[in-house]
């Protein structure tokens, strides 16, 4: 298959998948275990398959399942941002196919006495729930630990702190680029939006005082949007905007647009806000300001000419503006004076503490991520691998791509693949068939739901603050 770069678009792919809902979206080193009192089983059904639960010592709660055939492996999974409620797979799909080939499943809810953006426990929460399975289902002889989306960050600080106690680590859509980054960019996106969509309206962006003056917020982004679709220069607009949010321009069911088709491009994207995205962000960034306790996000300062040059959409935009007969350069400039917004120091050092992954890590990684992904852009992950190069660790670590759109959007195939390659590595010591042709024939020899693995390279991920 050909190298997908950014603006490249892959072909047409018979693939199988349902699209996920919007279920994301992320500590410092982990404190030891904590004490966990485990529930007795529940009566094995049919299968075999033996279930546990318990408490642990914050309020989470753990889950757990052991095939009656356990193949020794555990599989630790880090759910996403939303509720905190146990879970221990990534899919219905997923669940049914692991447990089948012999793995047994167990994940926590993370500490339920905060904000959702539950980063402050996950990690030891995560680490005590392993405990707290072998002391109800036995020793596991591999711990492989996964993480989707937000749960992707936790992964990857599992990852790096977990040698000892996991011995490989599987990202599926991870916010790897962790949560101070995420929210630069989202905040450039909704800057653009309000100050060039909605000039008279004086939105307040950051500081929200509940959820529902956050949500009031999405709602005036989105119906800004809706309007400026109505013309060429809203949807100049639009597009710009949409390359500061790294926002994909291959929209659910539809055909990726062609390189060259700005218009088509700007349309699919459009079609992402259309959907109440900017709802979504507006109102987690309510909760990741709950746990962090102030502002995190900042823009004063930022040259928003630089920070569009280095999008691969800024040829998009250039070509939008000149046929809406917009001068560019004077928006740009406008944005970059107008910028003002300032974070709470004590808040970013917070939000840096508990929801970045670092760039160390101690055992394996694999991160498989959606070349489309309205939530988590592929591009984190080119953020992340540079830092892991950056430690000396791109040893441990391998990144694959799945052509295909929406957040977290994997068949069961896929994701049983990339499990498999995480085993191969922890068993042998040496990574094999982590290529996109190596993962797309191991996931295919499955017969399960189809794959779409492709050669990619994702773009910078534009907005991060140096």
């Amino acid at each position: 298959m050909s190298l997908l770069r950014p603006g490249g678009r892959p072909g047409r792919l018979a693939v199988a998948g349902a699209a996920l809902a919007l279920a994301p979206a992320l500590v410092a080193p982990a404190t030891p275990a904590a004490a966990a009192s485990t529930a007795t089983p529940s009566s094995a059904p049919a299968d075999g398959t033996v279930a546990h639960s318990g408490k642990l010592a914050d309020g989470a709660t753990w889950t757990a399942e052991v095939p009656a055939r356990w193949n020794g492996t555990l599989l630790l999974f880090s759910h996403g941002f939303g509720p905190l409620v146990a879970q221990d797979a990534p899919r219905p799909g997923a669940r049914t196919a692991l447990l089948a080939e012999g793995y047994a499943l167990a994940g926590s809810s993370y500490d339920p006495n905060g904000s959702m953006w539950a980063l402050k426990s996950a990690e030891r929460d995560q680490f005590a729930t392993i405990d707290a399975f072998r002391a109800a289902a036995g020793r596991p002889r591999q711990v492989i630990s996964v993480g989707q989306s937000m749960g992707g960050l936790i992964n990857a600080q599992i990852a790096r702190d977990g040698a000892g106690r996991v011995d490989g680590a599987l990202g599926l859509c991870g916010l790897v680029a962790g949560g101070v980054d995420l929210d630069d960019y989202q905040l450039d996106a909704e800057y653009a939006i309000s100050a060039l969509l909605a000039p008279g309206d004086r939105n307040k962006l950051v500081g929200f005082s509940d959820a529902a003056e956050a949500a009031a917020l999405g709602v005036k982004l989105t119906d800004a949007v809706t309007k400026a679709q109505a013309t060429p220069q809203g949807r100049a607009r639009i597009a710009l905007a949409a390359a500061y949010l790294n926002l994909a321009d291959w929209a659910p069911d539809r055909q990726p647009p062609a390189k060259d088709d700005y218009a088509g491009q700007e349309q699919q994207q459009y079609a992402w806000f259309a959907q109440g995205l900017l709802s979504f962000l507006t109102t987690a960034r309510y909760q990741v300001e709950l746990s962090a306790g102030g502002n995190t996000s900042w823009n004063r300062g930022v040259d928003y000419t630089a920070l569009l040059r280095r999008s691969a959409h800024a040829k998009q935009v250039s070509a939008l503006y000149r046929s809406a007969g917009l001068n560019l350069q004077a928006d740009l400039a406008g944005l970059t004076k107008g910028a003002d917004v300032t974070a709470d120091p004590a808040a970013v050092r917070s939000l840096r503490r508990t929801s970045t992954a670092g760039q160390r890590l101690g055992v394996p990684l694999l991160d498989v991520h959606t070349t489309s992904d309205q939530l988590v852009p592929v591009e984190q992950e080119s953020a992340f691998g540079a830092r892991v190069r950056a430690a000396g660790d791109s040893a441990l670590l391998r990144q694959a791509y799945v052509a295909r759109q929406s957040h977290c959007n994997f068949t069961t195939a896929e994701t049983v693949a990339a499990v498999h390659a995480v085993q191969h590595r922890v068993t042998t010591g040496r990574w094999t068939g982590t290529t996109a042709a190596g993962l797309q024939r191991s996931a295919l020899a499955l017969g399960l739901d189809g794959a779409a693995f492709v050669r990619y390279r994702p773009g910078v991920l534009v907005g991060a603050r140096r």
